[in-house]
């Protein structure tokens, strides 16, 4: 009785073995079948966003060549030279870009249009990436014709002097710098002093500013 006892007992504790190993080699196989799972899941993932990143740095520096290309293709820079009876301002301006030059006005001495590859018909109403006149009106006359665009806020005013020219002191006027003309409000106007008359240069919207204060300005000259 004892005997079949104790055999009972050793077939039960080798069934629970054999049942405890079978779960446990369940149990591992899910496991084993999660973890490749979850790994190929990230290396899907993985790789969808490693890819999408070189395509997004790829086009940034294409972008980043187009740009830098196209400063590089400015220069070097042209130079246009005005009458000498006025000034004999010099203007540098981009190498890419057209000037269009009226010299025989009475009241405006100078009137000059400079724009990228072409410019546009001066009655386009278009705004041009550099305009520069001399105007036979004084300096004070010049800038007081804003004093009511200044007060209203359309026009923001300060004290500016060019880099090469710093003994002369003028007024560099941002904001809708062209009374009547609804399409320009955001431009930069640089008012100066010409003897009896004004140097006046500017640009006709923030989209030009960049070329305005770093290959315009900076360049220009002139016989006060």
């Amino acid at each position: 009785m004892n005997k079949r006892e104790g055999e009972r007992g050793s077939a039960n504790a080798l069934l629970l073995s054999v049942i405890t190993l079978a779960v446990l080699f369940v149990a591992a196989g899910s496991f084993g079948v999660w973890a490749f799972m979850s790994r190929q899941d990230y290396k899907d993932h993985s790789d969808a966003k490693s890819a999408k990143a070189v395509a997004a740095n790829t086009q940034k520096v294409k972008a980043e060549d187009a740009a830098n290309f196209a400063e590089e293709a400015k220069k070097p820079l042209k130079v246009f030279s005005g009458p000498e009876a006025y000034g004999s301002i010099k203007i540098s301006y981009p190498k890419t870009w057209s000037a269009y030059v009226d010299t025989d006005g009475n009241s405006t001495p100078l009137d000059a249009y400079f724009h990228a590859d072409y410019v546009p018909a001066t009655s386009s109403k278009q705004t041009y990436q550099l305009r520069v006149q001399i105007v036979g009106r004084s300096y004070d006359r010049e800038l007081s014709s804003f004093s009511t665009y200044i007060d209203r806020g359309t026009v923001k005013a300060s004290a500016y002097s060019l880099p090469k020219v710093t003994t002369v002191v003028g007024t560099r006027l941002n904001g809708a710098i062209v009374p009547g003309n609804r399409a320009i409000t955001s431009g930069s106007l640089v008012l100066l002093p010409l003897r009896d008359k004004t140097l006046e240069i500017w640009t006709e919207s923030n989209e030009y500013m960049a070329d305005f204060d770093a290959n315009i300005l900076p360049y220009v000259t002139f016989s006060p």
